[in-house]
């Protein structure tokens, strides 16, 4: 089963939200307070998305609030690099600096991440710098759930969502949950279903769907009972190793297995899901295949040592597919 987009647009796929700055830890197997040295990629889920699409083929913009510093300089420069049109990225004028994420990798089941996140550039981005004429140019426009924590950030999403309904331009809304960004489960909930009930596709893990809904246990079922009410026509929901299922408005279910590797570390897995998931839809390759990809590039990049610069070209995922049939 196909999805379909407005195919008369210049931009596949326009995402909004944070970029910043992760640095992963070199040495393995070690509490970050014996690890030494890390290693500096671009980070944060929606540029990660940004990227590996970018990297798959897609033609991709991105709308976020850089800060003014060597840091933000890199994260342009290496977007701009991945084929990432940065004509939207705002420079910050009010001394803001870029999010930061050390990430400690004590074994491949324990990997933790300690941010810097306190008053960063990217929760800056004000409604004034959304611009309908941008928006209106893609097929998608890819929301994430942590650019919702902060005021006047929020504003600026809701904005670009109320833009992009008005220019048939598909909303998909990747939850990306972060509690240490929000001040309470009630709040995300509050903010979560304000943009959930506008998109058309939504990405996310059963957890986080449970904080979308405030409830300890929710169901696949019950998830997509409520959303269908409202604007989504396609709903993902991801089960870790058991795999993750996808639910069309029309009634159909589409599952696929998650593909085992070694694993290095957790992080990224998300991100590279949504870029490849996205990809093959955007190509036409329909619903199941679009869950195999999202998977398979997963299994990919939480095997190797960062998020970004594991983004896999679509040879590679095409590759470990056919060798798991």
């Amino acid at each position: 089963m196909n999805y379909t987009f407005n195919i008369d647009k210049e931009f596949d796929l326009i995402a909004i939200g944070r970029a910043c700055i992760d640095l992963n830890a070199n040495e393995y197997n070690r509490p970050m307070e014996e690890t030494m040295t890390f290693t500096k990629y671009v980070g944060g889920s929606p540029a990660n998305v940004a990227i590996g699409s970018a990297k798959l083929g897609l033609k991709v913009g991105f709308i976020g609030k850089l800060a003014d510093d060597q840091h933000g300089r890199f994260i342009e420069s290496y977007m701009r690099g991945a084929g990432v049109d940065t004509s939207n990225m705002v420079i910050d004028q009010e001394g803001h600096k870029t999010g930061l994420a050390f990430t400690e990798i004590k074994s491949p089941e324990e990997c933790s991440i300690l941010m810097y996140r306190d008053d960063v550039a990217d929760l800056h981005l004000a409604p004034s710098e959304v611009h309908e004429e941008y928006i209106k140019k893609s097929k998608i426009l890819l929301v994430s759930g942590t650019a919702l924590a902060k005021s006047p950030s929020r504003e600026a999403v809701l904005k670009a969502v109320s833009l992009a309904k008005r220019n048939d331009v598909k909303v998909i809304f990747e939850l990306d949950y972060r509690p240490y960004t929000w001040n309470s489960i009630e709040e995300t909930s509050v903010y979560y279903s304000l943009v959930a009930e506008q998109s058309d596709i939504l990405i996310g893990t059963r957890d986080e769907y449970d904080v979308m809904e405030n409830t300890e246990k929710g169901t696949n079922e019950r998830t997509v009972r409520y959303l269908f009410e409202h604007s989504a026509d396609l709903v993902v929901i991801k089960h870790g190793v058991e795999g993750s299922y996808a639910y069309a408005k029309s009634g159909d279910v589409f599952k696929a297995k998650s593909y085992k590797t070694k694993v290095l570390k957790t992080f990224g897995a998300g991100d590279s899901y949504a870029s490849a998931f996205l990809y093959a839809l955007v190509r036409g390759k329909g619903i199941e295949s679009a869950l195999k990809f999202g998977s398979a590039s997963a299994s990919i990049v939480v095997s190797k040592h960062s998020s970004s610069e594991a983004m896999p070209v679509a040879e590679e995922i095409e590759d470990l597919i056919a060798e798991r049939v």
